[in-house]
């Protein structure tokens, strides 16, 4: 499998509410800063940091699009 997001690149994260509802918060900008190892569900997975602050988190690559 190969990462379809690269270092420093600029992506949407959609957030995902409980249980992996539709949330009605924003997609928000992020970096992505690191291609995660893929786990044993097969997913890719990637550490992402805001551009809006200090904030960062690790996501599925279905959640995340291209941002123009």
């Amino acid at each position: 499998m190969s990462y379809a997001y690269k270092l420093n690149e600029d992506v949407r994260h959609q957030p995902q509410g409980p249980q992996g509802r539709a949330a009605t918060d924003p997609a928000m900008v992020y970096t992505v800063v690191q291609c995660m190892p893929i786990e044993a569900d097969g997913r890719l997975r990637y550490r992402i940091k805001s551009k809006s602050g200090n904030v960062e988190r690790v996501v599925t690559e279905d959640q995340l699009s291209y941002f123009q």
